[in-house]
């Protein structure tokens, strides 16, 4: 298997084509994308034939969970249980944007994708060709970044297409990411507005520090 590369406007998606892509993923497919820091591998999150497709292409450990994006602030709610202030607070400052934020996974969502945590990561993107193809599909998607383990992350289509252009079959294309450096992760689940700096990235920890003052 060869993937199908499919060119689409970065900041103007084609509508023709993001149904295309909503299609595919509806139909179980991962397809990787570009997010606003690296290129991603979505798939229809409640597939769990296809959550298991990303274990195994990224020989992901069981253990964690896979990321989400989202196409805005009360798709975080539907997903989410237990919100607080401080969730609020960082999505309104930093979404759509580079923070993603760990929080309760509420019923909705399989154990397998929250990697029997019982929590979940969200993220709006600024990219709009991801942000489309999730408004279209109606469901979020996964994001986790589209390289083989212990390989790079990929800023363009054609790194993909050498990392994984035999074990997928679509790579959309939409030109190098925003970005070069991965998202800001903050961890909430603790509840009672604690929160924690998984990772620092695209996000500064002292804005994030600033926002929830």
């Amino acid at each position: 298997m060869s993937a199908e590369m499919l060119r689409m406007n970065p900041d103007e998606p084609e509508a023709d084509l993001v149904r295309y892509v909503a299609s595919s993923l509806e139909s179980g497919m991962v397809v990787a994308m570009p997010t606003d820091t690296f290129y991603g591998l979505a798939v229809d999150p409640v597939n769990l034939r296809a959550v298991e497709q990303i274990y195994e292409l990224k020989t992901r450990a069981k253990h964690k969970p896979l990321s989400l994006l989202i196409a805005n602030l009360s798709h975080g709610y539907e997903l989410a249980r237990d919100i607080d202030t401080a969730f609020d607070r960082l999505a309104e400052k930093f979404w759509p944007g580079p923070l993603t934020i760990i929080v309760k996974a509420g019923s909705r969502l399989p154990l397998r994708v929250t990697a029997h945590t019982g929590n979940v990561a969200l993220r709006v993107p600024e990219a709009p060709i991801a942000r489309a193809v999730v408004e279209k599909l109606g469901l979020p998607i996964t994001a986790t970044s589209a390289n083989l383990a212990g390989q790079p992350e990929c800023t363009h289509a054609r790194c993909v297409r050498e990392q994984l252009g035999d074990r997928i079959p679509l790579i959309v294309d939409g030109g190098p990411t925003a970005r070069t450096v991965p998202t800001t992760i903050v961890d909430l689940s603790g509840g009672g507005n604690s929160w924690m700096i998984l990772r620092e990235g695209a996000i500064p920890t002292h804005e994030i520090a600033l926002a929830l003052q």
